[in-house]
């Protein structure tokens, strides 16, 4: 058996006023809420948890960093953008704490997906810095790059199978098995 020994929030990176990447057609906000959702979906029942805003919505940066700050794990979902069309794979971003996490999740994406893994990096890597949902203590997994039509494909193609993995490893992140013999 399983106890759920963490506090989880999963957020959606970006907004309708702040929409993020864009490429091949659609917008980084749409697909990481649309991502967000389906997680959300998947873990309740299994796992008590929150989210950045209803389904359908998401709060404001600063909502959700407030959110972060008050739970054990806290997950926001983004797509990498980049000039080049062959730009490819997942990585995460946070600090020290959650490279572990960050790795896990990144190893699962990229062999659910068959693309790249970048890897679990801190959050002044590359274009990135002074990330407010890190300095809250959250984690942003990079999915995708929305630029790379083949990585957009890949995720289009293993979405149920990405939900689920994603599910597994937070459901595992979160909970501590036990056994019931006394």
């Amino acid at each position: 058996m399983a106890l759920q020994t963490k506090t989880l929030l999963i957020s959606a990176g970006h907004s309708m006023s702040d929409p993020g990447a864009s490429g091949n057609g659609l917008s980084e906000a749409d697909i990481v809420l649309d991502f967000r959702d389906r997680l959300f979906d998947y873990l309740s029942g299994k796992v008590v948890l929150a989210r950045d805003g209803k389904e359908g919505q998401n709060l404001p940066l600063s909502q959700a960093c407030e959110m972060a700050k008050r739970h054990d794990v806290a997950v926001e979902f983004h797509c990498n953008a980049f000039s080049s069309p062959s730009a490819t794979g997942v990585e995460t971003l946070s600090d020290v704490s959650g490279k572990r996490l960050g790795a896990v999740l990144c190893n699962s994406l990229s062999s659910v997906m068959g693309i790249s893994n970048r890897g679990a990096k801190g959050e002044g890597s590359g274009q990135h810095s002074r990330l407010a949902f890190v300095r809250a203590g959250g984690i942003i997994v990079e999915l995708f790059f929305i630029t790379n039509p083949d990585d957009l494909r890949a995720f289009r193609d293993n979405l149920e199978a990405l939900v689920a993995e994603v599910g597994r490893v937070l459901i595992d992140e979160v909970c501590t098995e036990y056994s019931d013999a006394a």
